[in-house]
C-alpha cells in the first residue's frame, strides 16, 4: 500500500474523520469560551468569590477533580479539565506542561475504571465475544468488573497524580520546565460572566450522554465515542452562537471570526492526528501484537503470564498510538494464553487493559496525548518528555504489582 492509498482508506473510515473535525470543532469552541470573557469570569469566582483556588496546587488539583468526574469521554475530559485549568496556570504562572500531565492522567485512566462509558462497552463487547466462541465461561459484565481491580496502571497513576501535585514533585525533564507568559484575549471585560464558559461545558457533558444513548440504540454502553463527541461539539458551537450573540456578549461577526481563527489554530494538531492514524494503521496490519504474544507464549511461567501480557500491550499501545485497538488485538490474545496456562482470567485481562493504557499514556502519537497537550496549551513533545518519568513508575509498580498479584493468586 503506497501513502496516497494508506491516507485515503483512512479518510474513508467515519470514525477517523470524525475525530479529526472533533479536532478542529474544540478549537472553535475553546476560542470562543475565551474570547467571550466566560474563563477569567470563572477564575474571578473561583479565586475571588468563594475562595476555591489559592495556590498551584488547589489550582491544578482543581483541574485533577474535574478530569476525575468526567469519566463518560477521555477527551472531553481532557478538554474541560485544560480548559479550567489553563487560566488559573496563567494566573499562577504554572507551566502549562503540568497541567498537561494532569489532563492526560486523569482522562483515559478514569475513563477505564468507571467503564459506564464507551470504554465499558468495548471491552465488555471483547470478553462477551470469548465467551461466544467458548474460550471461557461466565457472566461477561462479572468478569468485567472484576478485572477493573486488576487495573493497577490506572489506579497508580492517578494516585501518583494526585501526590505529585499535593507534595509539587517535580521529577525528570518536569524540574525544568518555566511558565511562559501568554496574553490572554477578553473581548468583554463589562459582562465577563463564568456563565458563558460555564454553560456551554454544561451542555458538551449533557449532550455526550445524550449521542451515547442515541448512538448506541438506547443503551449508553453501546454507543460510538467518535460519534458521541463529535456532535456534541456542533450542538456546543451552534449553542455558543445563539447565547453569545442574543446575550449581546458579541456581534455575529465577531463569533464567526473567532471560530474560524480558533478551528484554523487546531490545524496542526489535526495533521499530527492524521499522522498517527496512519502509523496507527501501518503497525495494526503488521499484526504486531499477535507477534509479541507468540514470542512470548514460548516457555513462559505462570506468575510472568500478567506482568508480561502488560508490558506486550503496552508496546502495542505505544507503538499503535491506540489503547483501544490495542484492547481488540490483545484480549482475544491473551484470553486463550490464560486459559491455556490455567491462568486467572480477571488478571491477566486487567493487564491488557493496564498495558493499553500505559503505553497510549507514553506515546506521542497517542490522541489522547495530543489532545491533553493541545487543551493545555503545551507543545506536544515538552508534554511528552515531561510527563513520561512519571508515566515509567507508574508502568514499574504496575509490572510488580502484576508479578506479587500472580504468586498470590496462584499459590
Amino acid at each position: 500500500m503506497d501513502i496516497s492509498s494508506l491516507f485515503s482508506s483512512l479518510l474513508f473510515e467515519a470514525w477517523i474523520l470524525k475525530t479529526l473535525a472533533f479536532a478542529l470543532l474544540v478549537g472553535s469552541v475553546m476560542a470562543l469560551i475565551e474570547a467571550s470573557g466566560g474563563i477569567s469570569g470563572f477564575v474571578n469566582f473561583a479565586q475571588n468569590k468563594i475562595k476555591l483556588v489559592r495556590s498551584e496546587r488547589s489550582a491544578l488539583m482543581l483541574s485533577y477533580i474535574i478530569g476525575i468526574i468526567i469519566f463518560i469521554e477521555s477527551s472531553i475530559s481532557s478538554l474541560i479539565a485544560g480548559a479550567v485549568g489553563k487560566p488559573l496556570c496563567d494566573k499562577y504562572k504554572i507551566a502549562h506542561a503540568k497541567l498537561a500531565f494532569v489532563c492526560d492522567s486523569t482522562s483515559a485512566p478514569i475513563s477505564s475504571l468507571i467503564v459506564l462509558n464507551g470504554w465499558g462497552a468495548l471491552l465488555l463487547g471483547l470478553i462477551t465475544t470469548q465467551i461466544t466462541l467458548g474460550v471461557i465461561n461466565g457472566d461477561g459484565i462479572n468478569i468485567l468488573i472484576e478485572s477493573l481491580f486488576y487495573n493497577f496502571y490506572a489506579i497508580v497513576i492517578l494516585i501518583v497524580t494526585f501526590l505529585s501535585i499535593y507534595f509539587n514533585i517535580n521529577i525528570g525533564a518536569m524540574k525544568k520546565v518555566r511558565y511562559i507568559e501568554v496574553n490572554i484575549e477578553n473581548n468583554n471585560t463589562k459582562t465577563s460572566s463564568m456563565y458563558y464558559m460555564l454553560l456551554p461545558i454544561f451542555l458538551m457533558l449533557i449532550s455526550v450522554f445524550v449521542f451515547l444513548y442515541i448512538s448506541g440504540d438506547g443503551n449508553i454502553l453501546k454507543g460510538s465515542g467518535s460519534s458521541a463527541i463529535f456532535y456534541t461539539m456542533i450542538v456546543s458551537l451552534v449553542f455558543t452562537l445563539f447565547y453569545y450573540v442574543l446575550s449581546k456578549n458579541m456581534s455575529i461577526s465577531v463569533w464567526s471570526k473567532t471560530a474560524i481563527k480558533g478551528g484554523i489554530k487546531l490545524i496542526p494538531i489535526v495533521t499530527i492526528l492524521l499522522l498517527a492514524f496512519a502509523i496507527g494503521k501501518v503497525t495494526g496490519d503488521l499484526k504486531t501484537g499477535y507477534y509479541l504474544a507468540s514470542l512470548a507464549n514460548e516457555n513462559l511461567s505462570i506468575y510472568l503470564l500478567a506482568a508480561v501480557i502488560f508490558l506486550l500491550s503496552s508496546l502495542m499501545s505505544f507503538s499503535t498510538g491506540t489503547s483501544w485497538g490495542t484492547f481488540s488485538i490483545m484480549i482475544p490474545v491473551a484470553i486463550p494464553m490464560a486459559v491455556g496456562m490455567d491462568a486467572d482470567i480477571a488478571l491477566c485481562i486487567g493487564a491488557v487493559i493496564s498495558g493499553g493504557i500505559f503505553g497510549d499514556h507514553c506515546s506521542p502519537i497517542s490522541d489522547t496525548t495530543i489532545i491533553s497537550s493541545m487543551a493545555s496549551d503545551c507543545e506536544l513533545v515538552q508534554h511528552v518528555k515531561t510527563q513520561l518519568p512519571y508515566a515509567l513508575i507508574s508502568g514499574f509498580i504496575s509490572v510488580v504489582l502484576f508479578v506479587v498479584f500472580s504468586l498470590l493468586i496462584h499459590n
